[in-house]
């Protein structure tokens, strides 16, 4: 055999091993880059929710966005949200979105990255309260969303159970103060605002902010490394390329 026909065969042979090793690493290569999770989402626009143009609010564009900068798909999950953080909770790799971060939650979810942060107040058709003594002296019944921090906070600051009036998020609750079934509403201002502007031109009386948090993209407690560590880092990407405050504005600014 000449040496140029050993040199030939060699080569051949270094295409072909090639090529049977990206046959075989290829499809895992494929795979991984569109592995699909499960995101349980909140109808509580405009932080969350399930429109059929298309939206998922400020939260969910962020979220849909980072996922699709890292790789991933998403399942939306919609259920009631005290069912949706169970789920979360005793699933792996579920993500959640938009959580609040509180002490009573902080063993519960893996903390992906904070999206926006989130004021809450109480709103009425006839009183403005100040602080959240005033509020327990001055409501009888207040609506809140069930399993949400809201419902935690209120427990918190001692408002008796005859004064929490819990519903399912997703449900109307500014049905509820124009039909006088509760005296206020304690949930976030621009939700309230949005939800308040389609159903009713009277004038809310609001109050200070009583509340604040950072509403998180979470994930259950046994979650993938790698997936907290890419959506960690588009998250952070989509914060410095001014990409997240662009979709809260193009949410928030609307008339």
């Amino acid at each position: 055999m000449t040496h140029a026909s050993q040199t030939l065969r060699q080569r051949g042979a270094l295409i072909l091993t090639t090529l049977l090793a990206l046959m075989v690493w290829g499809p895992a290569v494929s795979g991984a880059e569109s592995r699909s999770f499960d995101l349980y989402i909140a109808e509580a626009p405009p932080l969350s929710m399930l429109d059929q143009s298309g939206l998922h609010g400020i939260v969910g564009d962020a979220t849909l966005e980072a996922a699709t900068r890292a790789g991933y798909t998403l399942h939306f999950v919609e259920v009631p949200w005290a069912r949706a953080q169970q789920n979360v909770r005793k699933g792996v790799d579920k993500l959640i979105i938009p959580l609040s971060r509180r002490p009573e939650r902080e063993a519960d979810y893996t903390w992906i990255a904070p999206i926006m942060t989130m004021d809450r107040a109480f709103f009425s058709l006839d009183k403005r309260v100040q602080s959240m003594q005033q509020a327990r002296e001055t409501f009888a019944r207040i609506a809140v969303g069930r399993g949400s921090a809201q419902e935690q906070k209120l427990r918190a600051e001692g408002f008796s159970d005859a004064q929490i009036y819990p519903f399912e998020i997703g449900e109307n609750p500014a049905q509820l103060l124009l039909m006088g079934r509760v005296d206020a509403w304690f949930n976030g201002i621009p939700e309230t605002q949005a939800i308040w502007r389609k159903l009713s031109n009277r004038t809310l009386q609001v109050s200070p902010s009583l509340m604040k948090t950072d509403l998180y993209l979470a994930c259950s407690r046994q979650c993938d490394a790698l997936l907290v560590r890419d959506l960690r880092a588009a998250v952070e990407t989509l914060r410095k390329d001014g990409t997240l405050e662009r979709i809260k504005n193009a949410y928030l600014k609307e008339p």
